[in-house]
């Protein structure tokens, strides 16, 4: 009995701390501001992302490009991309690009 408490306990530990990782890691904000143009898979194939010509994260180039690369892009925009400093904090900038990294894989 004691046992099914403590793994009960666990699991609902593990419920609360998914969430507030996931928001850690940039999946919120990449889902409200980059994937109505870049899609939930990173692939631009979005019809705002064709109409833009936004850059799929998995060409080549993206996936070698420097992490500052990838920054300044988000940073201060690139082509019709819209510039996010200043509108999103540095934590949220970095989790973004920690999340772009999850989708070349």
């Amino acid at each position: 009995m004691r046992l099914n408490l403590r793994i009960a306990a666990l699991c609902v530990a593990a419920l609360i701390a998914v969430p507030g990782f996931a928001q850690g890691s940039g999946v919120e904000t990449y889902t409200g501001k980059c994937a109505p143009c870049h899609g939930a898979d990173g692939l631009a194939a979005m019809p705002a992302g064709k109409a833009l010509k936004a850059a799929s994260f998995k060409t080549p180039a993206l996936v070698k490009a420097p992490d500052a690369e990838l920054m300044g892009a988000i940073e201060n925009g690139k082509n019709k991309m819209p510039a996010w400093k200043g509108k999103l904090t540095d934590d949220q900038i970095k989790g973004v690009l920690a999340y772009i990294r999850t989708l070349q894989k």
